[in-house]
């Protein structure tokens, strides 16, 4: 596989002047995401008249003028006077990596691996001085053969993967010179009122998708006239096979299921900052010493029925209340507790809208949340190939993903290797 060689680290700064004294206080839900940081590659093919490094220069020059609707991204950590983080809105700028690869991007994604996935997007871990480090870093590269990878990393203080696509989706439409799909909003989460009342509330292809959701109906748990998700039988699934991998070693696994809900508190979906709660499943371990996937797929479910408004609120003023906590892993009900497996639901991301020219939309995009649980993390979002097809990203051990793709229904969904951790349909 061809090598990459780094052209130049730069540091880009908006069209306009950030306002003077500009603060961005975090939330609590910020807050307790300090210890991860997000990694997001988009590839895409380019037109084939272009010289290489002509596509930098252009994405160079709309990355400045989009920063000007994103001051927090230019801006450093400092701490408060409760000593909590905070960000000082400057024109200290981003960070830009520049890079080539001399071959095509249809050939890198032929062997790409993890390892040298996670090479197209610069990352650095926050130095000793905070504020001279920055929070978000940009990485072009362009594949002399044709192609081009955008990586964008962060860390989690600050954004989740909603708002991370979104700003990639506004850099595409500014270097398109198009009106922004979805304009950052920079506010607060919101507060319980007295007003508000409890109430009851790898890729893989369209067709493996539908065979997923029937192989949980007829495994148990659900009934035949009932309803799941795309996201809720993928991930019934690879629960209860990762599950059974686990479950040989050190018991059934629990699994906790990581979803946005900025709809569900009334907020806009360019609500930048963290709004992703997370809430724990759990099973019991059947007679075989496993779980069904129409089990685990019912038991998901029932989790997600459980992240209504006033949950959710709830959860926030609790987190207000243990602050002071330096680690905050559990919440009422269960609620934001990161138990042995991680399940993210980016079903709602929109990676495949962030052309960055006309008719040249995203081919693939790949989301990285680390460090991962120790026992996994599974990341279900939309794929290339449809409305209906998803992709399936998998952190695990070796050992426990050569099972996993050794395992008789994950073999059933046709699913295809893309690379270590990633499944994908080959239909």
């Amino acid at each position: 596989m061809a090598d990459i060689t780094y052209v130049c680290k730069r540091t880009v700064v908006s069209t306009k002047p950030v306002r003077p004294n500009l603060c961005c206080p975090l939330s609590v839900l910020d807050r307790l995401m300090e210890p991860h940081h997000l990694r997001i590659v988009f590839y895409y093919h380019t037109a084939q008249k272009r010289e290489v490094g002509e596509l930098t220069v252009k994405l160079r020059e709309s990355l400045s003028e989009t920063l000007t609707s994103y001051p927090i991204m230019m801006g450093r950590l400092q701490r408060d006077d409760e000593e909590r983080w905070t960000i000082k809105c400057n024109d200290a700028g981003v960070r830009v990596v520049e890079a080539r690869v001399s071959c095509s991007v249809d050939e890198w994604l032929r062997h790409v691996d993890r390892e040298k996935e996670l090479r197209l997007v610069h990352w650095e871990e926050m130095s000793h001085k905070p504020y001279y480090w920055s929070t978000f870093y940009i990485q072009m590269t362009e594949f002399e053969k044709g192609g081009m990878a955008i990586g964008l990393s962060c860390i989690h203080l600050l954004a989740d993967p909603f708002c991370a696509t979104a700003f990639i989706d506004a850099w595409a439409k500014t270097t398109l010179a198009q009106e922004i799909h979805i304009p950052p909003a920079f506010v607060p989460l919101p507060k319980r009122h007295s007003q508000d009342q409890d109430h009851a509330n790898n890729s893989l292809v369209n067709m493996a998708v539908r065979l997923c959701i029937e192989m949980a109906k007829r495994t148990g748990g659900i009934g035949s006239d009932e309803t799941l998700s795309p996201f809720e039988a993928l991930a019934g699934l690879f629960w209860a096979r990762l599950g059974r991998v686990k479950v040989i070693k050190q018991g059934l696994v629990k699994m906790s299921l990581g979803h946005d809900v900025r709809k569900i508190l009334g907020l806009d979906k360019g609500f930048f900052g963290n709004c992703i709660v997370y809430n724990n499943a759990q099973l019991e371990i059947n007679d075989d010493g496993g779980i069904g996937v129409g089990e685990a797929a019912s038991a998901i479910r029932d989790a997600i029925s459980q992240f209504d408004r006033l949950k959710v609120l709830g959860l926030i003023d609790w987190l207000h209340l243990n602050d002071h906590a330096n680690s905050l892993t559990k919440g009422p009900n269960g609620f934001l507790g990161f138990s042995d497996l991680v399940c993210i639901d980016l079903d709602d991301v929109s990676p495949y809208r962030a052309g960055l020219e006309v008719g040249l939309d995203p081919i693939r995009a790949s989301y990285y949340i680390e460090p991962a649980s120790e026992m996994g993390q599974i990341v279900i979002l939309p794929s290339h190939e449809g409305v209906e097809s998803r992709d399936v990203m998998v952190t695990a051990s070796e050992d426990d993903l050569a099972r996993l793709r050794k395992d008789d229904l994950v073999q059933q969904l046709g699913a295809t290797i893309l690379m270590g951790g990633n499944l994908s349909s080959s239909k």
